[in-house]
């Protein structure tokens, strides 16, 4: 019979939650490699044979320990956090502590029985790692370069948030160039950041950071499933007939999917014929600017996922020619 594993992530810990042998076991480990170490012990210690673990798509906290299982032979499926919460509703949980999240995300392993996940690619984890690092570097200098603004009149610390300026300016550049040459030195990666290109809206940058964020792209069944992974399926809330609140987007899943799609999607406002058409349907049912980029970003996702899938360039006609959303 198989065990099942339920791991709640945190930055310093895991909840671990096991149904295993007619039993429910809870065990906190540090989410460091030595706790890895023993949560395997304790898997072996409670004789879980063979095991299927689950947990949430929480972005690098939980890719190590995902990893650690997948080597020592276990089955794991990493799921959008959506759906666990979901599930929990459905199911009326209320408590939200780490150990029922746990749980939660057990109960929801042994019922929903969701897909075996597998490691990225070590050119992919390099990738991702290369452009989260960009980023990093960025958001630091934006953080300089708004203290330097912010009227700061001590010449020393003026003089040091210039130099640190300059410095990170030189790093970004740095980082930019290593991107572009291990894309070009990387074949499968530089011919999917070339048909990612020829989509009106996404320049080379962009397209760097939706093959690290997006990965595989076969591992999802179809484009509303990626958008769901990077939290840009819309979210109604509809109660009988007198509560009618604002559709929105989840906002549960890849924030750094969001962030790089919201320029794109504004350029794409100008010159995607297919953006241009949403844009034109939306504005004319009354909806706001922002509800229009919001649906442009995630439309733009679908069409990335849908060039990548068919390994086809974009064609403002695609829908003559093959189903982007399957």
């Amino acid at each position: 019979m198989q065990s099942i594993l339920g791991i709640d992530v945190s930055k310093s810990t895991l909840d671990a939650v096991l149904i295993a042998n007619g039993g429910t076991f809870h065990k906190t480990i540090r989410n460091t490699l030595q706790g890895y170490h023993q949560l395997e012990k304790w898997l072996r210690d409670h004789e879980a044979g063979k095991v299927q673990g689950c947990l949430e798509a929480t972005g690098q906290y939980g890719e190590a320990v995902a990893e650690y299982l997948y080597e020592c032979g276990y089955q794991v499926s990493v799921v959008n956090p959506a759906r666990i919460k979901r599930y929990g509703e459905s199911k009326l949980h209320r408590n939200k502590t780490d150990k029922a999240d746990a749980a939660l995300i057990a109960e929801f392993c042994q019922k929903e029985n969701p897909a075996p996940w597998q490691p990225l690619s070590p050119e992919i984890k390099h990738l991702r790692a290369l452009v989260r690092r960009l980023e990093d570097q960025k958001a630091n200098l934006q953080q300089e370069i708004n203290r330097l603004k912010s009227g700061e009149k001590d010449s020393w610390v003026v003089s040091d948030l210039q130099i640190h300026i300059d410095y990170l300016q030189e790093r970004i550049a740095a980082t930019e160039k290593e991107i572009e040459d291990f894309i070009n030195r990387t074949p499968s990666l530089k011919s999917q950041q070339q048909l990612l290109t020829t989509i009106p809206g996404i320049g080379d940058l962009t397209a760097y950071i939706l093959l690290a964020e997006i990965g595989d792209v076969s591992t999802f069944d179809n484009a509303p499933q990626l958008a769901a992974y990077a939290g840009l399926n819309p979210q109604g809330h509809r109660s009988g007939s007198s509560v009618h609140k604002k559709t929105r987007i989840s906002k549960q899943g890849r924030s750094e999917l969001r962030h790089c799609l919201y320029m794109p999607a504004v350029v794409a406002l100008s010159y995607n014929p297919v953006i241009q058409n949403l844009s034109h349907r939306m504005a004319g049912r009354g909806s706001l600017k922002m509800e229009i980029v919001v649906a442009a970003m995630r439309k733009l996702l679908h069409i990335a996922y849908g060039v990548l899938k068919n390994q086809l360039p974009f064609d403002p006609n695609y829908g003559a020619q093959f189903d982007f959303s399957s």
